[in-house]
């Protein structure tokens, strides 16, 4: 029988008790998080460990089966909260550090690597990989810090950024694959907790709509995608590249409309998955549904009773 095991460091302390874990990973969302919870008492008497972490320490969650652990995140520690009577503690990852303050500044006819570039350059010590080709007749920086322009253009344009090895990393969501893992609905599929449907290509009709305004307050309209289905608007500002515009329109309709399952599956901590995988779903009764998805998320919960993952499917890769 397999023992749940974990090995948490925050900082210099080791935890020694623990109730739960919750962290979420998405190519969706600009940083990933973690939220670990301790009993705030055991034996009726208080656990102080307060004294020992502070906000801004790196923390490490390592989460397994008996030795056998995988690091499960890396980050820094964002705040600590006694609600409840337990002890909280909520991290972020490597773009924590990106939370300092940059200059008030507008930026005219801009793409999104010399936007970057430039925050980078206040905020620390880091590069720039970026092959994300999205321009801005105006980007406005007032009173923000570099995480709030991260978190920017990251809604408007949707590009994958990340943090690694002191390079900040911006590309198209789907352009990168981290790993592969294989779900069978017999084997490793929670089927409780899963929540799939299949559709073919004409029930998924849908027009994107992209609107933008220039600085003399005109809009822009691009449109792509078939009529008689559902309707997405994405409404922008400061861009009026048309190809811009174009491209954001088809990453969506890429993303949104292809025969296939669209939800969550439930898996366990075996096998190992995160956002930017690509998932093969395997069912033995009705093989014309087998085929290849992106991982747009992942979010595990873990505590002794168990571990599980509830895993989200982007667009069909094949």
């Amino acid at each position: 029988m397999f023992m749940m095991n974990w090995d948490i460091t925050i900082g210099s302390y080791k935890l020694k008790l623990l109730e739960k874990v919750n962290i979420k990973r998405s190519v969706e969302l600009l940083a990933d998080t973690a939220v670990i919870t301790i009993p705030g008492s055991v034996f009726n008497k208080t656990i102080e460990v307060e004294d020992k972490l502070k906000v801004g320490d790196e923390v490490s969650i390592k989460l397994g089966y008996d030795e056998d652990l995988q690091e499960e995140f890396k980050g820094y520690l964002k705040a600590i909260k006694t609600d409840g009577g337990s002890l909280t503690l909520e991290c972020e990852d490597g773009l924590y550090l990106f939370r300092k303050s940059v200059k008030d500044e507008e930026l005219k006819e801009v793409n999104v690597n010399s936007i970057l570039s430039n925050v980078c350059s206040q905020v620390g010590n880091f590069s720039v990989s970026c092959d994300y080709d999205f321009s801005y007749e105006k980007f406005v920086i007032s009173n923000a810090t570099g995480y709030d322009v991260l978190k920017k253009i990251q809604e408007e344009a949707s590009p994958n950024i990340y943090l690694k090895d002191n390079v900040l990393h911006v590309h198209p969501q789907y352009a990168e694959i981290f790993g592969e893992v294989v779900y069978n609905f017999k084997t490793n599929i929670e089927n409780k907790g899963t929540d799939l449907k299949y559709k073919s290509k004409d029930e998924r009709k849908l027009l994107v709509v992209i609107e933008s305004t220039d600085k003399a307050g005109k809009t822009i309209k691009v449109e792509k995608g078939t009529t008689g289905g559902d309707k997405m608007t994405v409404k922008m500002s400061g861009v009026t590249d048309k190809a811009s515009l174009e491209a954001k329109a088809q990453q969506v309709l890429d993303a949104r409309v292809y025969e296939g399952y669209e939800g969550h599956i439930q898996g366990w901590l075996i096998p190992y998955v995160d956002a930017g995988y690509k998932a093969k779903i395997v069912d033995d009764d009705y093989e014309y549904k087998n085929g290849t998805y992106y991982v747009i998320s992942v979010e595990t919960d873990f505590s002794q009773s168990g571990g599980v993952r509830k895993v989200t499917l982007g667009k069909k890769l094949s």
